[in-house]
């Protein structure tokens, strides 16, 4: 790959011999220890992440957080301070972006106005010295791909939105690179458009067989099109996990709160016995929950119950000769309730006044166990629908 790497500024994706056994494993990507100041303010901070070939690969934060700054780097707009990014084995940390088998797609698209739609296409094949008849092929090809037959001579100020992202989509694929970035792609797309154009990606990705990197603050987005995602905050990376773990088992309480609704009671560890621990919390009482992953080495702890984990009644659970004396039970009043089609929200306020968040399917066309703002409820859920997480 070293001997290869001068010669790539095409961005074609370098044939390379089959790995060696004790090379198979070896990621794709590997970014080892980076380092990215800006003056005296820390943008990434230590930075090591392993993404395989063929990965679907999100990195999701709030803004401000380094997600962008660190795909920057990946591209080779930006230089690492400190660390090493190595591709294939080879550390291009100091390579310059059109040297490199990696693209970027943004997230304004920076389609060219002037150009067609086949020119915006071809620029970079052209830029690259790529024969006519080459790119004629290649052009027809990622038309094709990204589904703009018949639209190949108007501008961009003729398409829409969703065929300007497609646009920019098959430029960024033309050169066929290694690695593909994506940089807020969908931001600017509708809510039902956004969801589609998600699925399609999906879709190209598996057909391509070629590594993605997103960049997003939808933690919906990263939950929909990632095989895996890593959270960011203050530049460092706060968890890598599959969406499922990254939901079901947060790392730590800023974790639980980032990705989706949480209710969150804070308490001490009173007992632990067999596979079960005992919080006192003074929101909820005594909550009983599952032994955790971990072991837990802090007496202070916070709960964590995800709202669909949540269930209401006007009496509580049928008693289980097993499970009776494990069944938390909080009693309360509804709030507040939020009807969204494929389930209903509700806001139970506690008899100790804290509120409690519950998300239920609406599973019959007319729900007649629904409940109303005013109503008593007993809300009730098991020690393994609980996540204890050290302070």
């Amino acid at each position: 790959m070293a001997e290869d790497l001068p010669n790539i500024g095409a961005g074609e994706a370098v044939s390379k011999p089959a790995p060696q056994a004790d090379e198979a494993d070896l990621p794709l990507l590997r970014i080892d220890a980076v380092v990215k100041k800006f003056g005296g303010f820390r943008a990434v901070d230590r930075v090591s992440l392993d993404i395989r070939a063929g990965e679907f690969f999100a990195l999701l934060g709030p803004s401000g957080c380094g997600k962008t700054t660190l795909l920057r780097m990946i591209a080779g707009f930006e230089t690492p301070d400190e660390g090493r990014i190595l591709l294939d084995g080879m550390d291009i940390a100091q390579v310059l972006p059109h040297q490199r088998p990696v693209n970027m797609m943004f997230q304004n698209y920076a389609l060219f106005p002037h150009l067609s739609v086949r020119d915006n296409i071809a620029f970079g094949l052209k830029r690259a010295g790529m024969p006519r008849a080459a790119i004629d092929a290649r052009v027809a090809e990622m038309v094709a791909l990204v589904k703009l037959e018949g639209l190949e001579k108007r501008k961009p100020d003729q398409l829409s939105g969703g065929q300007k992202q497609r646009v920019a989509l098959a430029r960024s694929l033309a050169r066929r690179p290694q690695i593909l970035l994506l940089d807020e792609p969908l931001a600017a797309l509708d809510r039902k458009l956004r969801e589609s154009t998600q699925l399609e990606l999906m879709e190209l990705q598996r057909r391509l067989g070629m590594t993605f990197i997103i960049v997003t603050h939808d933690q919906e987005e990263a939950m929909t099109v990632a095989s895996r995602i890593g959270v960011m905050d203050h530049g460092r990376l706060e968890q890598v996990a599959a969406p499922r773990e990254l939901y079901e088992a947060p790392n730590s309480r800023w974790i639980a709160e980032f990705v989706g609704d949480v209710n969150l009671f804070e308490g001490q560890v009173a007992s632990n016995e067999g596979n079960r621990l005992a919080i006192s919390t003074r929101d909820a009482g005594t909550i009983t929950v599952a032994g955790p992953r971990r072991p837990v080495t802090k007496t202070n702890v916070s709960v964590a119950i995800r709202p669909e984990k949540v269930k209401l009644s006007r009496r509580g659970p049928v008693p289980d000769a097993v499970n009776a004396q494990a069944i938390n039970r909080l009693e309360g009043i509804v709030t507040d309730v939020g009807y969204l089609g494929g389930f209903t929200t509700y806001k139970v306020r506690l008899d100790t006044g804290a509120v409690l968040r519950s998300s239920m399917a609406n599973t019959a066309r007319i729900d007649i166990d629904a409940y109303g703002p005013s109503q008593r409820v007993v809300a009730w859920f098991t020690p393994d629908d609980c996540v204890v997480l050290e302070q």
